[in-house]
């Protein structure tokens, strides 16, 4: 049994990847049928027709070959397939009596236009072809016209109209479906790469708030265990100490970043969390030993969300971080972290004229966020103030920088507590921020 399904199931498809030898095997089928039927005579009305009480006449044979050679051009010209055997069948009816059922290759190539066209169509053309030709069994047959014979030609034709219908239907529901379901596919791949671009985004924006902090602070240590080296080398020892901490620092959250690239299934995936509020005092210290003076001050409120938490972080970094590098000597820093209502603020307040004086250089000008020099700001072809925006705006918050009046700068930032990247919150971090440094 399984073997004689599976060859029937080879041979449909190949007849359905073949066409015009589907078609070929179906005309002849319906040769067949139409030969045997005419073989046939109708009952009396008191018992079932009869096999073999007439014999085909020649010319009805070769009407029912017309009619079958016709049909294996059904798909390719449907319409000119179902007026020629409609023709046939009629002059079958008005030559021949008792008729050949050639009216059979009619029903075929009907249901064939009624599949392929549209519903206007198939009523128009249906009823025209079962109007015609049952008009034409009634009047020119023998039997009375009321006899079934005649009713079956209606019933015939009408059945091949509406099979043909509804097969059409259903062919054009399953393409609505398949092609819902393409357009879904396509949907999904689409978000699949957004995704990939925000989270490749993300990740450029951490490697580089960590760079650039890391960096900046291994550059100033080293500037200044080089210039004081000959004639203060306990400080110096003390500067290239702060110089390792701060590289071992930046090759760790390093790893933790780009760890985030690896595929799965990679070994020595990543397991350390996110930077966040919780460890902002390391964070100042750094700058702190760098000779920048932070004030830090962080209410002590509901723990953060873990993205607003990690992007407050990231703020206060590559705020601090172009502070030290444009703020010039003698700069100081103030940073908050309060909670009001709904959302966080972020502020980092300086006091830093830049290298040329008050209320110039490049500092003034553009501030912590990043416009002097080598900064990371517009004018210096960096990212700091981009990224920084960014970050916030993906999260629905706004961010200002600007300098203050009477000198410094002032970056703030409004982050909505309820993250829009409905990141799980991270326990614990924002537990070690209230205390004021």
């Amino acid at each position: 049994m399984t073997t004689l399904s599976s060859g029937f199931a080879r041979a449909r498809r190949w007849l359905r990847d073949h066409p015009l030898a589907f078609d070929a095997t179906l005309a002849f089928c319906t040769l067949v049928a139409m030969i045997c039927g005419s073989f046939t005579a109708p009952g009396d009305g008191h018992g079932p027709p009869a096999f073999g009480a007439r014999t085909p006449e020649p010319f009805s044979v070769f009407l029912m070959t017309l009619a079958a050679a016709a049909l294996v051009l059904r798909r390719r010209r449907p319409m000119q397939v179902l007026a020629v055997t409609a023709a046939l069948a009629a002059f079958e009816y008005v030559l021949m009596d008792p008729p050949a059922p050639v009216v059979m290759s009619t029903v075929i190539a009907l249901y064939t236009v009624a599949s392929r066209t549209d519903r206007p169509t198939t009523w128009r053309v249906g009823l025209l072809t079962m109007g015609g030709l049952t008009a034409a069994a009634m009047v020119f047959g023998a039997t009375p016209w009321y006899s079934q014979e005649n009713f079956g030609v209606f019933a015939w034709t009408g059945l091949a109209s509406a099979a043909g219908d509804a097969v059409r239907s259903r062919r054009a529901f399953v393409d609505a479906i398949r092609e819902r379901a393409e357009r879904a596919e396509r949907t999904r791949e689409e978000e699949a790469r957004r995704r990939v671009a925000e989270e490749r985004l993300r990740i450029a924006r951490d490697l580089h708030d960590v760079v650039a902090h890391h960096i900046a602070l291994v550059n100033v240590q080293a500037g200044v265990a080089a210039h004081v080296m000959d004639k203060r080398p306990d400080q110096a020892k003390e500067a290239l100490a702060h110089v390792r901490d701060a590289s071992r620092s930046a090759l760790n959250e390093l790893r933790v970043t780009v760890g985030l690239l690896r595929q799965q299934g990679d070994p020595e995936a990543p397991t350390e969390p996110a930077p966040g509020l919780a460890v902002l005092g390391e964070l100042v210290a750094t700058f702190r030993n760098a000779g920048l003076p932070v004030e830090v001050a962080c209410a002590d409120r509901d723990r953060l969300p873990a993205a607003v938490d990690l992007a407050a972080y990231r703020v206060i970094q590559e705020a601090l971080t172009n502070v030290r590098k444009h703020a010039g000597t003698g700069a100081r820093a103030e940073v908050s972290v309060v909670r009001v209502g709904a959302t966080a603020e972020v502020t980092v307040l300086d006091n830093g004229r830049g290298s040329t004086g008050p209320g110039t250089g490049p500092h003034a000008g553009a501030g912590p966020a990043g416009a002097g020099p080598g900064d990371d700001g517009p004018a210096g072809g960096g990212h700091g103030l981009v990224g920084m925006r960014e970050r916030v705006s993906a999260l629905g918050g706004t961010l200002s920088a600007g300098p203050r009046y009477g000198g410094g700068f002032r970056v703030h930032a409004i982050l909505p507590v309820e993250a829009r990247t409905g990141e799980p919150e991270r326990p614990g971090t924002a537990g070690g921020t209230g205390l004021r440094r």
